[in-house]
Order: structure tokens, then C-alpha cells, then sequence
């Protein structure tokens, strides 16, 4: 496969209410589904918008009815569903990125980075390994919002013998509106500095902390360049198709990857 349909979906959410956010995410969906899309990307915390009261909303992950609704969704849809939850799992709670394929398998990223500044850090366990899945012969390495700003983690970091380690970083946000250029420019610097697709996922609407959310989603190419950018205010569903053939030509014509700096994470953050 060399092309691989992915779907934006951005959206405002209902604030600590996770049967409400599944019922209007269903409307908004419609009858999306694999003759439309391969892949279908939903906010960071779809379920309940950017919540801090991690003890009563984050729900066990075995349990978890947002889970379920994704698994439920992908099958229904015959295409992967994927986005954060606020997640109890053996005692700890985490922002965590669930990739839910049409078979019913679940894999899942743990935040890394935690926006200290809502005291995030305080109310969720940091992840402490990268998480990259394959669809259609796409890599893609998943990261949720704060992730961004840190250019280290999202890094290429290839095994012996290989030029790439993923073709695509995907990540969900709920990216306040104030701070929207820092998201726009950082989309395209993470594509550009790792020969990549980079696809941001961003809500819109205000939540219940009076914090503005612009949107602002974006498909950017391995040069940068938009191929799906609404910088307006407002909810939209739009798929942008993924080039396997472009991409190789590009990395080909263009070897930056050739004199890259070769570097190891620490044990255990890796």
C-alpha cells in the first residue's frame, strides 16, 4: 500500500461528560467509514475535554466506556479510531492515546510530557516509551499535545540498517488558542526536521476553565508544506491522503537524513 486516507476530526467537546462527547462525535462522524477513510484522529481527552480532576473522571483502563466506544467505532467503520483518555491503570492515572484497529486490538501511548503549567504533572503519571503503530505500510509514531515542544522525543531515531524509524507523527491536542502559532510553526518543524507527515489534531470552543481553543488542525507534508489547514474557529471533519511513493521520492531526492546527528535516549525514557 503506498497511500493511506486519514481523517482530521475537529470538534468542540462537552466538559467532564463522556456519553455526551461519544453521541455528538457519532453525529459528527455520520457514515465515515473505510470506503471514506483508513484512519479517523479525534482530540486529546475527546471523552471529557482537558480535565485535571484525574481521580474522578480518568476510568480503569479494562472498564473504560471510551475505550469500548472507540473499539466499537473501528469495527463498525471497518477503520482505526484513535485519540486521548483519562486512564486508571494499575493504580496510576495517565493521558493516554488509544489506537483502536476494525479487530478489536488496542494499542495505547502514554503521555510523555505533562503541561506543568495546568498541573498536569501533578495529576498523571508520565509515560516513558514512544509508541509507534503500523497501518498500510505507514509507521506512525503517536504523541499527545506538550509532546511537541520537544524535538528529542520525537525524533527519528532509526535501527541499524534503516534511514527511518516512522513516516508519520500524530498528535492529538486541546492546544490553547493563545498559544496557537507555537502549534502551527511546531506542526511544520516536526515534519520538516524528520522528513515526515505530521498530522495535528486540535479542538475548538472554550472549556470549563475559560480557556479559548482555535483548532487549528493541520496535515503538513515532509516539506512543511499544509496540505489541510483551517485556521478558522470552527468544527470541520476533512481527509487528507498520505504518499508512500512521494515520500521515499523525497527522501531520496532530498538526503538530509544522511547527516543527521546519531543520539541514544537515556534508559528507560526510550
Amino acid at each position: 500500500m503506498t497511500q493511506l486516507k486519514t481523517s482530521l476530526v475537529q470538534c468542540d467537546l462537552r466538559w467532564e461528560d463522556p456519553q455526551a462527547n461519544h453521541e455528538q462525535l457519532e453525529r459528527i462522524l455520520g457514515e465515515l467509514d473505510s470506503r471514506d477513510t483508513d484512519l479517523i484522529i479525534l482530540p486529546e481527552m475527546f471523552a471529557t475535554g482537558f480535565t485535571m480532576n484525574s481521580q474522578q473522571m480518568a476510568q480503569p483502563m479494562e472498564e473504560s466506556q471510551s475505550v469500548a466506544w472507540l473499539q466499537t467505532q473501528a469495527k463498525a467503520r471497518n477503520c482505526v479510531m484513535t485519540g486521548s483518555v483519562a486512564i486508571k491503570d494499575e493504580g496510576q492515572y495517565y493521558n493516554r492515546m488509544i489506537w483502536a484497529t476494525p479487530n478489536g486490538q488496542i494499542s495505547y501511548y502514554d503521555k510523555r510530557h505533562l503541561f506543568r503549567m495546568a498541573g498536569e504533572h501533578e495529576r498523571y503519571g508520565m509515560g516513558k516509551n514512544r509508541q509507534i503503530v503500523e497501518l498500510k505500510g505507514f509507521k506512525l509514531l503517536l504523541s499527545v499535545c506538550y509532546d511537541l515542544r520537544f524535538p528529542v522525543w520525537t525524533r527519528q531515531q532509526p535501527a541499524q540498517g534503516e534511514h527511518f524509524e516512522y513516516d508519520a507523527l500524530l498528535c492529538v491536542a486541546n492546544w490553547p488558542a493563545p498559544r496557537r502559532k507555537p502549534w502551527r510553526t511546531l506542526l511544520q518543524a516536526r515534519a520538516v526536521e524528520n522528513l515526515a507527515y505530521v498530522v495535528g489534531v486540535n479542538r475548538v470552543g472554550e472549556d470549563a476553565n475559560g480557556l479559548a481553543y482555535s483548532g487549528d488542525s493541520m496535515l503538513v507534508d515532509f516539506k512543511g508544506e499544509t496540505l489541510i489547514d483551517h485556521p478558522e474557529n470552527t468544527p470541520f471533519i476533512e481527509t487528507g491522503t498520505l504518499d508512500k511513493t512521494e515520500l521515499n521520492a523525497f527522501r531520496e531526492k532530498f538526503p538530509v537524513w544522511q547527516d543527521a546527528d546519531h543520539f541514544t535516549l537515556l534508559p528507560g525514557v526510550g
